[in-house]
C-alpha cells in the first residue's frame, strides 16, 4: 500500500487541528495532529511545546521527555537561554517525580548554570527555588522552606506569574501545617485553590497542585476541604475526557472519602477504577496508592483474600501496606504477626503525622493482644500530636483511642467522656463507620456500668450500621464481644438474629422487620435462613412456636 504524500496544506491543517485541540482540552486529538505534522516537518518550538503537555495529559510520558529535551535545545541554540531553563526544569521537575534522580539533577544544574550567566532578573528563578524548597520540606527543614518559598513566591509576583506564585504559596502552606499551623496552613491552600478552581493556570500545574492539596488536607485530617477540592477535580477532570494524568489521582481521593462516608459499594467501584486507570498513567509509583485503598475496602468487609492481594501489590509498587496489613493480620485472629508488624512500623516512623495514621491501628492492635500497657503508651502519643495539630477528626480519633484504652483498664465512666467526645467529631463528618464502632466501645462501657438498657440501645445501633455497611469482620466482633442476657439458652443465634426471631414471633413478614430495622431485605431474608437452619425449623410457624416454647419473647 502506497504511503501517502503529505502537502504543505496537509502539515498546516494538522497544525491548526492541533492547536485547536489544545485550546479545547482534547489533548489526544492535540497530540494526534502535532505528531502527524511534526513527522512530515519538524515542528516549530512553540509547537513542540504544545506537544509535550498533550503528550504529558494523555500519559505519553517518554514523548512528553523528548519534545521538552527537542524545545530546550532549539531555545538554546537560538541563544533564548531564559526559555531553555524554562524547558530544563520541568524536565527535572519530571524525572524527579519518576524518581530518576542523577538524570533530574543534572537537567536542574544546566538551568541553574543558565540561570547565572543571564545578567537580568527573570521568573525562571523562581522556579529553580521549587526544588529546593522541596529539599528543605524533605529534610524537616521547616524555616527554611518556608523561606525558600516566600522568595519564589515574590518573584512571582514580580513577573505576575500565576503559576509560580500557586506553587509557592501551597508549598508554603504545606510547610505552615506540617509545623502545627494548620488554619494558617489551610488558608493558604484556600487562597491558591482559588486560582485552581478559577482556570488561572496551566493544566499542568492545575494538576498538580489538586493532588498537592488534597493529600496535604489529608494529612492533617481536614476532611470537608479534601471532599470539597476532590469534588472540583472531579469536574476538572470529566471536562477533559481525554486526559489520562491526574484521573487516577482523582478516583482514589473519591474512593476514600466515599468509605469514610459509608458508600463502600461505590468506593470499591471508584478504587478499581483507579487501579486500572493508573495501569495507563505515567508515575510508576501511584498505582500503590489505588490499590492500598482498593485493600482497605476488602478488609473491611471481610473479603480477605482479595484484601491481601490488593496489600501485596500496593507493597510491590513500593507503598507501606501497614497499617491496614496488620489490621488484616488481627482480623484473621494473627495478632503476634499482627503485634509485631505494627511495632515495627510504628518505631521506625518519626513524621508526626504519618505516627497518627498508625498509632489507632496500633491502639486497637495491643488491646487484642493484652498488651495494655503499650496501647496506653501509642494512646498518649497520638494525644501530643492532637494536642499539636488540632484538627477535630485526629480529635475525634484520639478520643476514641482513649476511650477504648481506658475501657480496657477498667475506667468506663472515664471512657464515656472520651467516647463521647469522639462520636461528636464521627457525627460531625458523617463518617457512619466510626461511629458504629464507638457506639460499640460505649455499649460496653454501659454495660460495665450495669446500664443494660443503654448497652442494648447501644449495641444495636452499631450492629444496625455495621449490616448495613456490610462489615462483616465487625459483626463478628461484635457478636464476640456481646452476650444478649437471653443468649445463655443455647440457641446459637446471634443478637441480631435473635432480634429477628423475636419479630417473625408477632407476625412480621420480612419486608415489614427490614423496614423496622433499617436493612434492607435481603439482609433480613439471611437472618431468617440463618435462624431456620440453627434452629433446624421448617417454617416462620415453627419459629414463633420455639420462640414462646423457649420464653425469648
Amino acid at each position: 500500500m502506497r504511503q501517502k504524500r503529505w502537502s504543505v496544506a496537509d502539515v498546516a491543517r494538522e497544525l491548526e487541528r492541533g492547536r485547536k485541540s489544545y485550546k479545547r482540552h482534547a489533548w489526544a486529538d492535540a497530540y494526534q495532529a502535532l505528531s502527524l505534522a511534526d513527522k512530515v516537518v519538524p515542528l516549530a518550538v512553540e509547537d513542540l511545546e504544545l506537544l509535550a503537555m498533550s503528550a504529558y495529559m494523555i500519559a505519553r510520558d517518554d514523548d512528553y521527555l523528548r519534545a521538552l529535551d527537542r524545545a530546550y535545545h532549539v531555545y538554546l541554540n537560538a541563544g533564548e537561554s531564559v526559555r531553555a531553563v524554562r524547558c530544563a526544569f520541568w524536565l527535572g521537575l519530571r524525572l524527579l517525580f519518576r524518581g530518576e534522580t542523577g538524570r533530574a539533577t543534572g537537567w536542574l544544574a544546566r538551568a541553574k548554570r543558565l540561570i547565572e550567566c543571564e545578567e537580568r532578573d527573570c521568573v525562571e528563578a523562581g522556579y529553580l527555588l521549587l526544588p529546593v524548597v522541596q529539599q528543605h520540606i524533605d529534610a524537616g527543614e521547616w524555616e527554611a522552606a518556608y523561606a525558600a518559598a516566600g522568595n519564589a513566591a515574590e518573584i512571582g509576583d514580580r513577573f505576575a506569574e500565576a503559576d509560580l506564585i500557586a506553587c509557592a504559596r501551597h508549598l508554603q502552606g504545606l510547610v505552615l501545617m506540617q509545623q502545627g499551623q494548620v488554619e494558617q496552613g489551610l488558608r493558604l491552600l484556600d487562597e491558591t485553590m482559588l486560582a485552581v478552581t478559577a482556570g488561572e493556570l496551566s493544566p499542568l500545574v492545575t494538576g498538580l497542585i489538586y493532588c498537592s492539596v488534597i493529600d496535604g488536607c489529608q494529612q492533617v485530617y481536614a476532611v470537608d476541604r479534601a471532599r470539597e477540592w476532590t469534588t472540583a477535580l472531579a469536574r476538572w477532570c470529566e471536562a477533559q475526557p481525554e486526559m489520562v494524568s491526574f484521573t487516577g489521582k482523582c478516583l482514589v481521593h473519591r474512593a476514600e472519602i466515599m468509605q469514610l462516608h459509608g458508600a463502600w459499594p461505590e468506593a470499591l467501584v471508584e478504587a478499581r477504577r483507579g487501579c486500572e486507570r493508573f495501569e495507563k498513567g505515567i508515575d510508576p509509583q501511584r498505582p500503590a496508592s489505588a490499590f492500598y485503598q482498593l485493600a482497605e475496602i476488602h478488609r473491611l468487609q471481610g473479603d480477605f483474600t482479595a484484601a491481601e492481594e490488593a496489600y501485596r501489590s500496593a507493597s510491590r509498587w513500593g507503598w507501606e501496606p501497614q497499617p491496614g496489613l496488620a489490621l488484616l493480620r488481627m482480623a484473621q485472629g494473627r495478632v503476634e504477626i499482627a503485634a509485631g508488624a505494627i511495632r515495627r512500623v510504628v518505631s521506625a516512623t518519626t513524621d508526626p503525622l504519618q505516627l497518627a495514621r498508625l498509632l489507632p491501628a496500633c491502639v486497637d492492635i495491643m488491646l487484642d493482644a493484652g498488651e495494655i500497657e503499650d496501647a496506653h503508651a501509642a494512646c498518649q502519643t497520638l494525644k501530643e500530636i492532637t494536642d499539636r495539630f488540632d484538627t477535630g477528626l485526629l480529635g475525634a480519633i484520639a478520643a476514641h483511642a482513649q476511650g477504648a484504652v481506658e475501657l480496657a483498664e477498667g475506667d468506663a465512666q472515664a471512657a464515656l467522656g472520651s467516647l463521647r467526645r469522639a462520636l461528636q467529631g464521627w457525627e460531625q463528618v458523617k463518617a457512619p463507620y466510626m461511629t458504629a464502632r464507638t457506639r460499640l466501645l460505649v455499649g460496653l462501657a454501659c454495660r460495665a456500668l450495669a446500664d443494660e438498657e443503654g448497652a442494648s440501645l447501644e449495641l444495636d445501633a452499631a450492629c444496625a450500621v455495621f449490616e448495613q455497611l456490610g462489615a462483616v469482620p465487625d459483626l463478628a466482633r461484635l457478636e464476640s464481644l456481646t452476650k444478649d442476657p437471653l443468649s445463655a439458652h443455647p440457641h446459637g443465634l446471634t443478637p441480631r438474629e435473635l432480634q429477628v426471631l423475636r419479630l417473625i414471633a408477632t407476625g412480621r413478614t420480612n419486608k415489614v422487620i427490614a423496614a423496622e430495622l433499617f436493612l434492607s431485605q435481603r439482609t433480613v431474608d439471611r437472618h431468617v435462613s440463618n435462624i431456620f437452619t440453627k434452629l433446624t425449623l421448617p417454617s416462620r410457624a415453627a419459629a414463633t412456636a420455639y420462640a414462646y416454647e423457649h420464653k425469648l419473647i
